[in-house]
C-alpha cells in the first residue's frame, strides 16, 4: 500500500463518521470566521504521545476526509467546502511537519502566500501564525504534529544540518518574537525515501502499541537526517538573520555565565552545535575567535576586580578561570601593555 492509498483509507473509510459539527471535527479543519481572531491549537494527545499525525484527502467534489493517528476512537470526518475555502488563521503550541502527498497545497504563513507542490514539505514553528486554503480539485496532505520534547534527540546527536538545528534551537527558545517555517524541496530520488519513512510513521501511529512511540522516535530522527541532505531548504535571508541572532544572543548569555570554566566541548555539548560553528558564528559577530572571546571575557572581569576590589593578584586571576598564573600574567600584559600589579597601582593613583 502507497502512503497516498493509506492516507485516502484511514481519512474516509472508517464507519465511525463524525458529523460537521463535532469537536475534533473542528481541530481537523475549522473554517474561517474571524479576520481578527487567533486559534490557538494545543497538543490533541494526552499522556506519553509526543507524536500525531493529521490526513486531510480533498474530493474534487469539494469535500474534505479527514483522521487523527493515533486516537482512542477511531473515526473519519467529513465536510464540504466552497471555492476558495480557507480555515481560522491560526498557531500550534507545537511543530507542525506537512508533506504533500499528492496535488498542491496553499498556505498562507506570516502574511505570505505558498504554494506547496507534490513530494514538499514544510515546517512550521510554533506560535507561527498561518492559515491553510481549500483551493484545489484534488489533494491528500499529512500533517505531522511533534511535541517539543522529540526534538531533543535530533538536535543533540546532529541529525540534521545547522539550518535545521538552527530552527528547532530557535523554536525551543522559551523567550522570543521570532517564528519561522522552513520550506523543502526534494532533489533527486528523495521522495521515495521519505515516503518510506512517512508509510511506516503512520503504520506505527496507526498500530499504536508501547513500543511505537520509541519507533516512530527513530523515524523522526531519519526524516530529518533525510531533510538535510537530500532537499533545498527555503528561509528567507532576513529570516536567517533573526533567527541567527536569537541564538547567538542565546549562546552569548552562556558564554558569559560560565566564562570562568567554560570550554568549547562543554559549550558545543550544550548547543548541540559542531565547535567550528561557535568560531564562525563569533568572528562574524565580534571578530574574535571562540578562545579570543573568553579570553577578553576573563581580562574584562580581571581588570575590574583588580580596580574594584583587594583581592590578590594570584586570587583574582584564578577566580576568572586561569589556575596557570603564568599564563594569565602573559596575556594580561599582552593585552594592557603592563602587569596587573602596574595596572593596579596606576589605576589607585
Amino acid at each position: 500500500m502507497t502512503l497516498k492509498q493509506l492516507c485516502e483509507e484511514i481519512s474516509s473509510n472508517d464507519p465511525n463518521m463524525l458529523d460537521e459539527g463535532s469537536h475534533m471535527g473542528s481541530r481537523i479543519m475549522c473554517p474561517e470566521y474571524s479576520l481578527h481572531i487567533e486559534d490557538r491549537k494545543t497538543y490533541p494527545l494526552s499522556g506519553d504521545e509526543r507524536v500525531f499525525a493529521l490526513c486531510w484527502t480533498i474530493h474534487p467534489d469539494k469535500k474534505l476526509y479527514g483522521t487523527i493517528k493515533p486516537s482512542t476512537v477511531s473515526f473519519s470526518y467529513s465536510c464540504s467546502f466552497e471555492e476558495g475555502c480557507k480555515t481560522q488563521m491560526h498557531t500550534h503550541e507545537y511543530l507542525e511537519l506537512a508533506y504533500i502527498v499528492s496535488g498542491t497545497f496553499h498556505q498562507r504563513i506570516l502574511g505570505k502566500d505558498i504554494v506547496f507542490k507534490q513530494g514538499e514539505l514544510c515546517l512550521i514553528d510554533k506560535n507561527c501564525l498561518h492559515q491553510d486554503c481549500l483551493d484545489t480539485d484534488s489533494a491528500c496532505i499529512l500533517f505531522i504534529g511533534i511535541a517539543n520534547e522529540m526534538f531533543d534527540s535530533i538536535i543533540s546527536n546532529q541529525v540534521a544540518d545547522e539550518r535545521i538545528i538552527s530552527f528547532l534551537q530557535t523554536a525551543l527558545l522559551k523567550q522570543k518574537n521570532q517564528w519561522q517555517y522552513l520550506h523543502f524541496k526534494p532533489t533527486e530520488q528523495s521522495n521515495n525515501a521519505i515516503e518510506g519513512y512517512l508509510l511506516s510513521l503512520m503504520n506505527e501511529l496507526i498500530h499504536h502499541d508501547k513500543a511505537s512511540s520509541y519507533i516512530c522516535h527513530g523515524l523522526l530522527m531519519r526524516i530529518f537526517h533525510l531533510l538535510s541532505s537530500g532537499y533545498d531548504i527555503s528561509l528567507s535571508s532576513k529570516m536567517q538573520r533573526k533567527m541567527n541572532w536569537l541564538l547567538y544572543e542565546e549562546i552569548i548569555g552562556y558564554i558569559k555565565e560560565n566564562y570562568r570554566d567554560i570550554s568549547i566541548k562543554q559549550l558545543s555539548e550544550h548547543f548541540h552545535f559542531h565547535e567550528d560553528y561557535f568560531n564562525r558564528m563569533l568572528k562574524s559577530k565580534t571578530g574574535m575567535t571562540y578562545t579570543q572571546y573568553v579570553q577578553n571575557l576573563r581580562l574584562e572581569e580581571a581588570e575590574k576586580l583588580l580596580r574594584q576590589s583587594e583581592l590578590t593578584i594570584d586570587d583574582i586571576a584564578g577566580k576568572v578561570g586561569y589556575s596557570n598564573k603564568g599564563y594569565f600574567y602573559k596575556i594580561f600584559v599582552e593585552k594592557n601593555h603592563m602587569t596587573p600589579a602596574k595596572f593596579r597601582k596606576e589605576i589607585l593613583n
